[in-house]
C-alpha cells in the first residue's frame, strides 16, 4: 500500500478501498480518462481579470427570501417537494424521506472566519429549524460543500451522512462517528429505509481538497437519489462528460435534475458546467425538470452574480428545457408548480 503523505489521511480499510477503486493512483482520485483537470489555456488573462474584472460579483441589495418553516409543518400534497437553501444546499422531501446535499449554513466558504467569499444572504433557515433529516449528502469536500460549522450543528441532529469515498475521514476526524458515515465509490449504492430508497453515488469530472497538499486525496461524485415513484439527480459539481448518458441509462429517466450553473469561466470548463453545458447535461441524462444550484449565494468566479441564471433561461428554449428557479427559501412542489420567478431582476 502506498504510504506517502498524500494517502496518510486514508488509512486502514478506506484505504484498501481506495485502492481498489481503480480510479486511484498514486495516491490520488482521478477523473475518468485523466488524472485531474487542468486550465484550459493560459492563466494569465484570468489573473488580468481577478485584479481588474469581476464586475457585479455582489448582489447591491439583500435577496428575497421566503421563510419555509410554515410550508414545512405541513406534509406535502405530492410525494415530492424541494426547498433550495441556497447554492447547492437543497432539502429534498421524497416518499416520505427527507435528504438533505451539501449543507453549507456557515458564513464564508473559506477555511478561515475572517477571509474568503462571504455569503450574499442569511440562510434561510437555521439547521436547528430544520424539519427531520433521514440523510445528509455530501458530494466532495471543497469548502462550499462541506463547512464544518453546518456538520458541527447536524452532528447534533445524530443525521447519518452519505459521501464520497475518502471523504468519512474528514468527518470521522471532527468527531462524527463511523457509523454515522457511508462512504460510495462511483456507481455503489446505499439503501435506508429498509431498502424504500436507494442513492447511488455516480461519476464527475472535478477534483478534490482542502488545502494545498490534499489535492484529489478524496474522491467526488453526483448523486442519484430513488426511490419506487421517484428518481432524482444531484450534480454535486462537475464539468460536462460523456458518463452522463451512462448514468440517465443506468438510474434514469429522472423527475427531477438538479445541476450546478454558477462559479463558471470557459478557462475551467472541464471542472464546471455553466448554464449551456448543464443544459446539455440534462439532455445527456435524458432529460427532465431543472432545478439550478451553485449559483446566488457566494462570489466564486469572475461573472455577475446573476448571469448563470440569466444565460440559462436565455438558452433554455433551445434545449426545449423545463426549468424551474425559485427563491430562496421557497418550498414547491414540481408537480404543482406553474410558471418560474424571475426573481433576481427584482433586486
Amino acid at each position: 500500500m502506498s504510504t506517502d503523505k498524500k494517502s496518510q489521511l486514508l488509512t486502514g480499510l478506506r484505504l484498501e478501498r481506495a485502492l481498489a477503486s481503480g480510479r486511484f493512483t498514486e495516491g490520488r482520485f482521478r477523473n475518468t480518462g485523466e488524472f485531474y483537470p487542468r486550465l484550459k489555456g493560459s492563466p494569465l488573462p484570468l489573473m488580468g481579470e481577478y485584479v481588474f474584472g469581476g464586475r457585479d460579483r455582489v448582489p447591491k441589495q439583500p435577496l428575497p427570501i421566503e421563510n419555509p418553516l410554515p410550508f414545512w409543518l405541513n406534509r406535502p400534497n405530492s410525494s415530492m417537494r424541494v426547498t433550495w437553501l441556497g447554492h447547492s444546499t437543497v432539502l429534498l422531501e421524497i416518499d416520505g424521506f427527507r435528504v438533505l446535499t451539501d449543507p453549507v449554513f456557515g458564513e464564508r466558504a473559506s477555511p478561515f472566519s475572517f477571509a474568503g467569499p462571504k455569503r450574499f444572504h442569511p440562510p434561510p433557515v437555521r439547521i436547528e429549524a430544520l424539519p427531520p433529516i433521514d440523510l445528509v449528502i455530501i458530494s466532495h469536500d471543497h469548502y462550499d460543500h462541506l463547512c464544518y460549522e453546518s456538520v458541527m450543528a447536524l452532528a447534533k441532529r445524530q443525521v447519518p451522512f452519505v459521501t464520497s469515498l475518502g471523504v468519512g475521514a474528514r468527518l470521522e476526524a471532527w468527531g462524527i462517528p463511523s457509523e454515522r458515515i457511508t462512504e460510495l465509490d462511483w456507481w455503489e449504492s446505499h439503501l435506508i429505509g429498509g431498502g424504500r430508497m436507494a442513492v447511488t453515488a455516480t461519476p464527475a469530472q472535478h477534483f478534490s481538497g482542502r488545502s494545498l497538499g490534499d489535492r484529489n486525496v478524496t474522491s467526488w461524485a453526483g448523486w442519484a437519489v430513488r426511490t419506487d415513484n421517484h428518481r432524482i439527480f444531484f450534480s454535486g459539481d462537475t464539468g460536462l462528460t460523456e458518463e452522463f448518458r451512462e448514468i440517465g441509462k443506468r438510474l434514469g429517466p429522472f423527475d427531477l435534475i438538479m445541476l450546478e450553473i454558477g462559479a463558471f469561466h470557459e478557462l475551467w470548463g472541464d471542472i464546471h458546467l455553466g448554464p449551456e453545458n448543464a443544459l446539455k447535461a440534462m439532455t445527456m441524462l435524458g432529460g427532465g425538470l431543472l432545478l439550478p444550484v451553485h449559483w446566488s449565494t457566494f462570489s466564486l468566479a469572475l461573472h455577475a452574480w446573476q448571469e448563470p441564471a440569466e444565460s440559462l433561461i436565455s438558452l433554455a428554449p433551445k434545449y426545449d428545457a423545463k426549468v424551474i428557479t425559485p427563491k430562496l427559501g421557497q418550498v414547491l412542489e414540481p408537480s404543482t408548480f406553474g410558471s418560474s420567478p424571475i426573481w433576481w431582476r427584482e433586486t
